[in-house]
């Protein structure tokens, strides 16, 4: 199957190429380049990370992509990017077990290497847009697909994908992913025969969204499942200045596919915010639950903006997940700063996890730079270890 997908890919470039080697005039093939647009995306980052038992870690990166996307033809075009992650000091951190000289360190996950990192062929109509090839893919808050943006390898999908809207407050999109491009690198990427289908509808102050995420892995058959679920979110206006914010979720998961388990979990979260001129705060209570030892499964979400920045629940242990958290954020002296407080325990048993303390800063400046500056603590009470994570970074984008 992993073969398969370059040759859907560059079928797809192929018949974009033939429909505009056919056009009236040879302009318009003109067009499609010089109206195209190059992107470049760099990030230089150094990351720490401490845990007792195990030897520090000390990741210095730096990523870039860069891409062309194609000027448009009858509302076709193709975009093609290249990704280069290089560390400085391969063997300074654990790249999530990938490279020797890492052993005995604390994993940061960011894999050296280069890729494809898309390739994929676009169309955009009135009501109706789709992809097919190598793609980023982000539905609704990633908390079941996302693109893992936190690190360096970005996570893509051989997949395609369709978006419609019949009316203007009904949005559709399917999605068929044939296989998994992770962050760990083409070793460890994942075949796949797996679906989603997502409905969101506008209703008042939000959205109401049903989905169905149908994953099934031949080479990662432990996180196969099946999750049907719905969401309620949306912000409530009182002036010029205040705003309520609301979420409402939950959803139910049981094996599916490849799945050598039998088990059903379920999810819901409810969360409640409000911003205060440029001040947000919010309050949620988050639950992963399991079922006959197995957690409710996330595995192509973009993990790292729930639960925690320390990536301690990057998977749900056994007895389940409950995550009382609370985040407030805002700018301080032209700064944008946001610090969250998380409290886990089991879902089942009564255990304590532990308790986390996150804290980011962030500034953008000269239009295309953003610097960004990380810190987590994580303190257990009997799950796992204390750790502590720190970062900084420069972004570039054009």
């Amino acid at each position: 199957m992993t073969k398969l997908c370059p040759k859907i890919s560059m079928c797809g470039l192929a018949a974009f190429v033939l429909a505009a080697a056919t056009a009236p005039a040879a302009s318009t093939l003109d067009e499609v380049f010089s109206e195209g647009k190059v992107s470049l995306a760099s990030r230089l980052r150094y990351e720490y990370g401490d845990q007792p038992g195990v030897n520090d870690s000390t990741a210095f990166t730096f990523r870039n992509r860069l891409g062309f996307t194609s000027g448009k033809f009858n509302g076709w075009s193709f975009m093609i990017e290249g990704e280069n992650v290089h560390a400085f000091d391969p063997d300074a951190y654990n790249q999530a077990g990938l490279n020797p000289g890492g052993a005995g360190q604390v994993v940061i996950a960011d894999v050296e290497g280069t890729e494809v990192n898309q390739a994929f062929l676009a169309y955009a109509g009135e009501s109706v847009s789709g992809k097919l090839g190598r793609q980023r893919i982000v539905v609704d808050n990633v908390r079941f697909i996302g693109d893992v943006g936190w690190r360096q390898d970005q996570q893509t999908y051989d997949a395609f994908t369709v978006s419609g809207s019949p009316t203007p407050e009904l949005k559709l999109t399917y999605g068929y992913l044939w296989q998994i491009n992770r962050i760990f690198g083409d070793a460890r990427d994942w075949e796949s025969d797996s679906h989603f289908l997502s409905a969101g509808y506008k209703v008042g102050s939000g959205t109401l969204a049903g989905y169905a995420y149908l994953l099934d892995f031949d080479n990662a058959a432990a996180n196969s499942s099946a999750t049907y679920g719905a969401s309620y979110n949306g912000t409530v206006k009182i002036d010029d200045t205040t705003s309520i914010l609301y979420r409402l979720e939950a959803a139910t998961q049981s094996d599916y596919g490849n799945s050598p388990f039998d088990y059903t979990a379920t999810y819901y979260v409810g969360e409640l915010g409000a911003k205060f001129g440029k001040v947000t705060a919010k309050i949620g209570y988050e639950v992963l639950g399991a079922g006959n030892g197995q957690g409710f499964k996330t595995p192509l979400a973009t993990l790292h903006a729930f639960n925690g920045f320390a990536d301690l629940f990057l998977g749900t242990p056994g007895t389940g997940l409950e995550d009382f958290y609370v985040s407030v954020g805002g700018p301080i002296v032209g700064v944008n700063v946001t610090a969250f407080y998380h409290d886990f325990s089991a879902e089942s048993g009564g255990a304590d996890y532990g308790s986390e303390i996150d804290l980011v800063v962030a500034k953008k400046f000269a239009q295309r730079f953003t610097a960004i500056a990380k810190f987590a603590s994580f303190e257990s009470d009997g799950f796992a270890r204390d750790t502590d994570r720190f970062s900084v970074e420069l972004n570039f984008a054009y």
